[in-house]
């Protein structure tokens, strides 16, 4: 059974930091959601930079584990663009991790430009999703996948 872990944000911000190539958080102001299979951590997002109408997320996931479900997804994207009302977020994928931009444009995120020479190993991609083009936000209650938890 898969559920979505709220209230422990640092121990989730730790895991998905120790798969994301460059992640760093300087402060507290952010949030992070995990995904549990089976008691286990199989996915993570980090929140951050919000703007008012812009989030950054940062999805990182063991490989080979199911965990993308719509009622999962419903729920990671529900957090940015309900909750918070925000029309649109915003990813970054580092040019040594471009296996993942399928996974990405798959999600429904759209390529929108290149920050050359943006760390230490390249460029870094920017990718978008607007609130109109979300399709994880129509039928599912995502009810079923709360879960809380301490830090």
């Amino acid at each position: 059974m898969l559920s979505i872990v709220w209230g422990a944000k640092w121990a989730v911000a730790r895991w998905v930091i120790e798969r994301v190539p460059g992640m760093t958080l300087e402060t507290d102001d952010f949030e992070a959601l995990g995904v549990i299979r089976d008691g286990e951590l199989v996915a993570g997002v980090i929140y951050n930079h919000f703007t008012g109408h812009d989030i950054c997320m940062h999805v990182a996931a063991e490989p080979g584990k199911i965990w993308a479900k719509p009622q999962i997804l419903y729920a990671l994207f529900s957090y940015p663009f309900n909750q918070l009302k925000c029309r649109r977020v915003t990813g970054y994928v580092s040019t040594q991790n471009l296996s993942t931009l399928p996974f990405d444009k798959k999600l429904g995120f759209k390529e929108e430009g290149r920050l050359r020479d943006a760390t230490p190993e390249g460029d870094m991609i920017v990718i978008g999703m607007l609130r109109s083009e979300c399709r994880w936000l129509g039928e599912h209650s995502g009810k079923e996948c709360q879960h809380n938890a301490a830090d």
